[in-house]
């Protein structure tokens, strides 16, 4: 059986526990032959939980090894840009945790660097695969709705008000390592589900407005606790984005409205109504979705053994697109991703 050997450039990012447990459950296929990070105690704490791991200060020492091909980058999110184009000039395979850039430029840079190397690249939009965002992409580019006038989209949690990143993962909270806050975090996931979704059928986003919020000032007052952003697509098309790091409980929706349709989604009820099809008089919740793809990071591993993939990879461009809006969103709001003012 194939084997991949890989590595880790960095071990900061919360999703890293989750993706070494996926990486134990899959050792016939993946080994994991060693960890860097800038902090030896952090990094020397990941690889004993890898088997057949060891810990190493040099990232160069793994970019000469020959015998790993791929790279798994859980950086601070300012480390992407040396790491992700040391590691495509170096010819191996990378996954990237998202966002892959704190703004254009270096994400920009990043993407010109993995298509000149013409390595595999994958990032952790993981809400891709879902049933329901599956189906709802399909119904939008069938037509069914009509003219989409505006959408809305929501990602948000209680990160801020129960101390999520008070220990281990404060970082995610200074926004010179992270670039911003909860829009940048929890909002790059619903801003990649609305690029997927809507480009194909509305176009570029063409106009971007932001604006941020903080009112509980666990992590200071320089970091976004809560915020939303109004895009407008070639069409004349609107989404709204919203995200929130202090949200007790219950969860806002997702809506689509068209012309001739609307999907509203509520905690676990779906509804759809359109003209143009049978039965869709948005009455009943609908039942049927498409079968859940795996997570990204299992589809990276997929890729890379050659097995089929039930949804596509996200491609560098998609990655470096939705860091760039994401910038865009912060300077509209009054403040910088790259320079965490």
């Amino acid at each position: 059986m194939t084997q991949i050997v890989t590595a880790f450039l960095g071990v900061a990012h919360i999703h890293t526990p989750g993706f070494i447990n996926a990486l134990n459950k899959r050792r016939e296929d993946v080994l994991v032959k060693a960890v860097y990070d800038r902090d030896s105690a952090r990094g020397e704490q990941r690889a004993a939980e890898l088997e057949g791991s060891t810990y190493t200060s040099s990232y160069q020492s793994i970019l000469e090894d020959p015998e790993i091909t791929s790279v798994v980058i859980c950086s601070e999110t300012n480390q992407h840009l040396e790491l992700v184009v040391a590691a495509a000039k170096a010819g191996k395979h990378i996954f990237c945790e998202k966002p892959i850039g704190l703004g254009k430029d270096d994400a920009t840079t990043m993407a010109d660097a993995v298509k000149a190397a013409g390595v595999t690249f994958q990032t952790g939009f993981f809400m891709r695969g879902a049933p329901v965002h599956q189906w709802i992409k399909a119904i939008v580019a069938s037509g069914t709705l009509g003219k989409i006038t505006r959408v809305r989209y929501t990602n948000c949690h209680q990160a801020a008000l129960d101390g999520w990143f008070d220990t281990d993962w404060r970082w995610l909270a200074d926004p010179k390592l992270a670039g911003g806050g909860a829009v940048l975090d929890l909002g790059a996931h619903v801003l990649d589900i609305v690029i997927n979704t809507f480009t194909p059928t509305e176009g570029k986003i063409v106009n971007v407005a932001g604006a941020l919020g903080n009112r509980g000032g666990r992590y200071g007052t320089e970091i976004d606790e809560y915020g939303s952003a109004l895009l407008t697509f070639e069409s004349g098309a609107i989404a709204e984005i919203e995200a929130s790091w202090v949200d007790p409980k219950l969860r806002s929706p997702v809506e689509i409205f068209g012309t001739e349709g609307q999907i509203q989604l509520l905690g676990e009820g779906v509804r759809y109504y359109s003209k143009n099809v049978e039965g869709a008089d948005g009455n009943q919740t609908v039942d049927e979705f498409p079968a859940g793809a795996p997570h990204a990071f299992e589809l990276f591993w997929n890729a890379l053994l050659g097995r089929p993939l039930e949804i596509p990879l996200i491609s560098v461009d998609e990655a470096a697109y939705g860091s760039t809006i994401m910038e865009q969103i912060y300077n509209s709001a009054g403040r910088s991703t790259t320079t965490g003012l």
